[in-house]
Order: structure tokens, then C-alpha cells, then sequence
């Protein structure tokens, strides 16, 4: 039952690509809270995704924009304002993409085009959207941005290649950004580390499967769904967390924490 925690809340909500996707679980979340939101994602992604069918679900518009573009963000921040009636309250920043990945180059033998690609798509575009939107002044004060992450920023996944780095530097922006956004706006700015999701993005990873398997038997709760993540960033965007920023915040079911599992140990023929 809503609770109505982002009522007469407005804002963006990057990323939503299908029904498997984290952002698309936060859209319907959010609606349900009481916001109204625009829905953005690049064009070649939005034709490949059913954001039109999410749209119509939470009664948005969609504001096509490329992360990477300075220029694109600028249209969308002032157009998302003309159309929410007003400043923003929150923003999603849920964009990821390594190419190196999805060509299933080693991270040894990285493609350093497709590095930098990554780079631009993951991480500095949440340099330039929290920058186009300070320039404009596009949040309200005590506004919440939160950007998705992996713990594969703090530890050694291989099979996560350079999005290790990538990630490794969203998280430094969102740190940096968030004390200058915050000593002059008061806007928060914190990244939320997620379990290993099954979304179109997760599986297309190789080894995925056994490593969620594996993930949610280290995890004292097991793994935590998009529908989960969905919830918690909710709490972020909301006025319950207002003093909550600079802060990389796993969301894992206690995997980060936990050095052994017994339920591993078993399984390997071990004592537990």
C-alpha cells in the first residue's frame, strides 16, 4: 500500500529500458508514491525497450537525451521543468555499457576505444547531467540524485572487466560532486550498490548465472531484487533521508559483509 513518500515529488528517471530493468521497477515505484517523472533513455536504447508502454503505466513523458551530451542534458532538464510545472526532486541515473564486455575482450587485453566509450556512457555522464543541472539550478534544495552501482568497484569480479573502473569513478564523482552540490544547494548525491540483479543487462554477462547463484548463498538474506533496490531508492529520494549523501550504500542482503558462508562451505565438501 503506498505511503505517499514522494507526493507532489518531481523528477527524472534515467535507464528504464524493460520490465526486468531496476529503473523501470523505481518508475512504478515512484508513481505509486505519489511523483511524476520523465522518463528519458538515448534514442537507440528507447528503440530497443518498451519505455513507451512505462510511460503510459505511470502517465510520463518521455524526453529522448544522450548522457554523453552536454547539449542533449541541457534540453532535458529545462524541458523536464516546463513539463513538471516546476524544479526537481530527484533524479535516477541508471545508465551502464561496456562494450568490452559485451565483445568479451579479457580486461587484460582491454579495447582502449571501447574503454573510453564505457567511460563516457557509465561514469562521466553523471558528471555532466549533476553539472547541466547545477548550472540551471534544476533541483530543488535537499533534492536526491542516486546513482546504480557494483561492488566490483571496491573488489576483484573478473568477469566485470573495465565496469570495475567505470564504476570505481562513478562512485568518485558521486563523492566529489556530492560536496560541492551539497555545500551550495543542499542537493544529496549517493550511489547505491545493488546484489546481482536478472536484468537484460546482468544476464548478458557470462558466468552470470552462477554467480547470482553464488552471490545469494554468501548473503545472509540473499539477494536483493530490482523490486527491492526500487523500494530503497525510494527512501533516498524521500525526505526520511535528508541528511544522507556523499554515501556509496550497498544494497546486497548483507553479501558485502559477509567474509564466509556456511551454505558455501557445504556445497565446496567442507565444514561449515
Amino acid at each position: 500500500m503506498p505511503y505517499n513518500l514522494l507526493k507532489g515529488k518531481r523528477g527524472i528517471i534515467t535507464g528504464a529500458l524493460d520490465e526486468n530493468s531496476i529503473a523501470w521497477k523505481v518508475a512504478e515505484k515512484a508513481y505509486e508514491e505519489g511523483a511524476t517523472f520523465v522518463l528519458t533513455n538515448a534514442p537507440i536504447a528507447m528503440r530497443m525497450g518498451e519505455i513507451n508502454k512505462l510511460a503510459e503505466k505511470t502517465n510520463s513523458k518521455i524526453i529522448p537525451a544522450d548522457a554523453t551530451s552536454v547539449e542533449d542534458l541541457t534540453k532535458l532538464f529545462t524541458e523536464s521543468q516546463e513539463v513538471l510545472g516546476g524544479k526537481l526532486d530527484f533524479v535516477l541515473h541508471s545508465i551502464g555499457m561496456s562494450v568490452n564486455i559485451r565483445k568479451k575482450i579479457p580486461y587484460t587485453e582491454s579495447n582502449y576505444e571501447f574503454f573510453q566509450k564505457g567511460i563516457d556512457v557509465s561514469a562521466l555522464s553523471f558528471h555532466k547531467m549533476l553539472a547541466v543541472a547545477k548550472k540551471l539550478d534544476a533541483i530543488n534544495e535537499w533534492g536526491s540524485v542516486v546513482a546504480l552501482t557494483y561492488m566490483a568497484a571496491q573488489r576483484t569480479y573478473p568477469f566485470y572487466t573495465d565496469m570495475a573502473d567505470i564504476k570505481a569513478m562513478l562512485e568518485s564523482i558521486a563523492r566529489s560532486f556530492g560536496y560541492h552540490y551539497g555545500l551550495d544547494k543542499k542537493v544529496r548525491i549517493n550511489t547505491v550498490s545493488q546484489s546481482p540483479t536478472k536484468t537484460t543487462a546482468g544476464t548478458g554477462i557470462k558466468g552470470f548465472g552462477d554467480f547470482f547463484d553464488y552471490a545469494n548463498a554468501i548473503a545472509p538474506l540473499g539477494n536483493a531484487t530490482a523490486e527491492d533496490c526500487a523500494n530503497y531508492c525510494i527512501t533516498l529520494f524521500s525526505d526520511l533521508t535528508r541528511m544522507v549523501t556523499m554515501q556509496n550504500l550497498f544494497h546486497d542482503g548483507g553479501y558485502s559483509s559477509t567474509g564466509v558462508s556456511g551454505i558455501v562451505l557445504e556445497k565446496m565438501g567442507l565444514e561449515g
